[in-house]
């Protein structure tokens, strides 16, 4: 083949990579210092999958084994529960630049006790767990000083999440919601931020009564 050719071809290939890419990429950018080089780059096209998901199709449901690490391009996705009576328990929602995954199921390759499912259409970025491609990914120092100040600031969320819910009353986890996540409130509806927030609906309604709008 020409040399000319295959550069064209190269570069030609190598920029689809960047556009499937970029949410991704533009995520790592902003939270690690290492550059991304292009054998970086190639893996990670390598490794992750496109995903589309209608409104409410799972990504994973109860007594699955959680294949995937997902990263969300764009729409919106909860991670709950179902109990005896078939109520819904929220233990997560995610929007974009948010990832959502059973790590637990993940990593141990038992069945979850959670669903996952999208609330919007929405495109997603998979990494597998088959061909290593987990520990392969790891191994970028960009993507492993991104996951190092995601599972920091995860902890502290989980940490504060926790002592709001054994220490302060309803309308302030209400309004630190709206603080903290405000977009919340125009992408999910309102019974499953009440589930959210592990409040009754009428709690909820009681509460946005008494609050200014949203």
């Amino acid at each position: 083949m020409d040399v000319k050719i295959f550069k064209r071809l190269y570069l030609s290939s190598f920029t689809k990579i960047l556009s499937m890419l970029t949410p991704l990429i533009n995520y790592i950018k902003e939270r690690s210092v290492s550059p991304l080089s292009r054998e970086d780059l190639n893996l990670l096209n390598e490794a992750f999958i496109a995903r589309k998901l209608r409104k409410r199709q799972f990504l994973l449901q109860e007594g699955e084994i959680c294949k995937y690490i997902a990263f969300i391009v764009k729409g919106a996705t909860r991670q709950y529960t179902v109990d005896a009576r078939g109520a819904e328990h929220i233990l997560n929602l995610g929007i974009e630049n948010w990832w959502t995954s059973d790590r637990e199921s993940y990593h141990k390759q038992t069945p979850s006790i959670y669903n996952i499912d999208a609330w919007e259409e929405t495109d997603l970025l998979l990494l597998p767990k088959t061909n290593d491609f987990y520990n392969r990914v790891n191994s970028i120092p960009a993507f492993k000083e991104m996951r190092t100040v995601l599972d920091d600031n995860n902890h502290m969320a989980i940490q504060k999440r926790l002592l709001s819910s054994k220490s302060h009353i309803a309308e302030y986890r209400y309004e630190e919601l709206q603080k903290t996540y405000p977009e919340f409130f125009t992408r999910f509806p309102q019974h499953i931020i009440a589930s959210y927030l592990g409040v009754t609906k009428e709690t909820l309604s009681r509460i946005r009564h008494q609050s200014p709008k949203v």
